[in-house]
């Protein structure tokens, strides 16, 4: 459970650090982890960009397989 929580940290270091204005929301368990990314930097993007602009920043820590599966919902602030 404890390296469940660090990667909830680790994952919201990531996405804060190269979106500075972003609220990250997370929910479910390590099998179904649930995270919720609100920003502005996604007022100009479609749905997918949105969603690839994010899981790029994570790229790394899903092809290392220290994240495996992540439901992802992104919103406009």
């Amino acid at each position: 459970m404890q390296v469940f929580l660090k990667m909830r940290e680790i994952i919201e270091e990531i996405i804060i650090d190269n979106i500075p204005d972003a609220e990250c929301y997370f929910n479910g368990d390590e099998c179904n982890l649930r995270l919720v990314v609100s920003s502005s930097i996604f007022l100009k993007m479609t749905l997918i960009q949105q969603h690839k602009t994010v899981m790029r920043l994570l790229e790394d820590k899903f092809e290392s397989g220290e994240l495996h599966a992540l439901s992802l919902e992104t919103k406009i602030i």
